[in-house]
């Protein structure tokens, strides 16, 4: 039993070191802030992370921003929008620096143009988050023994989109979840599965303001609609993180050379709230008892209903889940990109608040683009986060082979 306790303990302070939003609020001065902290709870927490420099030079802004290679991520229905054929993208994430060493996301993304009419793509991606090497030490029967345990998060999609007009495109994304906490065979952990799609609109429209044609874009996705994800054989049931976002944004040129662009996203977890124990009676333990059965029964698709109004605060909680993301992002001869952003969680919904900065070059057939963070929160474990991608243009890359 204290071989299982201590895996247990560990699942759990592994979850704590890379889900931000765990973390109480370090300004938090009495219990009644700290009873009102209550973050949205989600398994496999990584799917949320922003896998590529540019978005993450924005303040982890990106479903309305112009299409790339990583548009999986952030909106797959940009890829209808794409001017060349096909590409890739190779994104790499050291995380919490500050914390571990042995930590990171990896993301591989593409697209390719189908058709000859240049209307529909198609769009994958895999992401591999690694928790690097976990040491355990046991006692059981008056021996002792250690070992590593190495836990890992992975998620493999494909999509595809489709323009329906001039102006507007949708797409639909199928993907495959696996989160394994690296426990031995004799453990009663197992790793996680589950399934989840992703349902998102593109629009980018032309429109004049003063003397310039500038270009106005708005989108949205509601990304991980799917099953829920057990570590028990189904004994306990968890939410992956089904997200909302949507956002706007407008493109202005300042002469033939030079382009700015102006981006806004509003988030949102469709997960319902976790209840509290908060009982000292025994009908209070029995209440308690009765909502967290119905929480671990409850579907995902009735989830996402029941997250706009089942926060304890009321409509003005569910106001404090919005995330928002405002970003920019500054382009010379659409060569030299300069990049920046703003990203703000409520305190008592996560406290994740922070700067980014980002610097981008599009050199012929491939564009390096390299994210910075700023954390304006003390004791934020992500301050300092740095992003790197590499995306290549296939289409100028077999011109050049020719």
């Amino acid at each position: 039993m204290i071989r299982k306790n201590k895996l247990n303990l560990c699942f759990i302070i592994t979850v704590l070191l890379f889900m931000p939003s765990v973390f109480i609020p370090v300004n938090a001065q009495n219990d009644d802030i700290k009873n009102d902290f209550a973050p949205i709870n989600t398994a496999v927490p990584s799917l949320s992370i922003a896998p590529d420099a540019r978005g993450g030079s924005m303040g982890d802004n990106g479903v309305s921003t112009l299409p790339d290679e990583n548009s999986q991520f952030w909106n797959p229905a940009k890829y209808a929008f794409m001017t060349s054929r096909a590409g890739v993208s190779l994104s790499y994430t050291p995380w919490l620096r500050k914390l571990v060493n042995d930590v990171a996301l990896a993301n591989l993304s593409g697209f390719y143009k189908i058709g000859d009419n240049d209307l529909q793509a198609i769009g994958a991606s895999l992401r591999y988050f690694t928790l690097g090497s976990i040491p355990i030490n046991t006692q059981e029967s008056g021996s002792s023994s250690s070992y590593n345990i190495n836990p890992y998060e992975m998620a493999i999609d494909v999509s595809y989109s489709r323009k329906l007009s001039e102006y507007y495109s949708m797409a639909v994304a199928l993907r495959y979840i696996r989160s394994d906490m690296g426990n031995q065979e004799s453990e009663e952990q197992v790793p996680g599965n589950a399934f989840a799609a992703d349902v998102a609109g593109y629009m980018e429209k032309y429109v004049v303001l003063g003397n310039a044609e500038s270009l106005w874009s708005l989108g949205f996705n509601i990304s991980n609609i799917g099953t829920k994800i057990s570590y028990d054989d189904g004994d306990t049931n968890q939410f992956i993180p089904t997200t909302m976002r949507i956002g706007t944004g407008l493109l202005y040129p300042l002469d033939d050379y030079n382009r700015i662009g102006f981006y806004l996203d509003l988030s949102k977890y469709l997960v319902p709230t976790l209840p509290k124990n908060e009982g000292t009676t025994t009908e209070e333990q029995e209440e308690y008892d009765k909502l967290k059965k119905e929480y671990n029964d409850m579907s995902g698709i009735k989830g996402i209903f029941h997250s706009f109004s089942d926060a304890p605060g009321g409509f003005n909680e569910e106001l404090k889940e919005i995330n928002v993301s405002i970003g920019a992002e500054y382009s010379y001869n659409e060569q030299f990109f300069i990049r920046g952003g703003y990203y703000y969680e409520n305190p008592n919904k996560g406290n994740r608040q922070y700067f980014s900065i980002g610097a981008g070059f599009l050199m012929s057939v491939f564009r390096l683009d390299a994210a910075y963070l700023i954390s304006t929160v003390q004791s934020n474990p992500l301050d300092q986060t740095l992003r790197f991608s590499l995306s290549f243009d296939m289409d100028g890359l077999k011109g050049l082979l020719r």
